[in-house]
């Protein structure tokens, strides 16, 4: 089974639903199809470094 790939712009989205509708990261998670420790690491790679997230 192979690893699914995202856009830069699906991960982004992603991260702002949790981060700006007020709406859980699992539901978020959930939402978008993901792992939800998939999207907690998305959000504290954005947190950590804007710029250099989803390259």
């Amino acid at each position: 089974m192979q690893r699914r790939r995202f856009s830069r712009e699906f991960e982004l989205e992603a991260v702002k639903l949790a981060r700006e509708r007020s709406v859980s990261v699992a539901e978020a998670a959930r939402d978008r199809d993901l792992h939800v420790n998939v999207l907690r690491k998305w959000v504290r790679e954005l947190t950590a470094d804007p710029r250099q997230a989803f390259p």
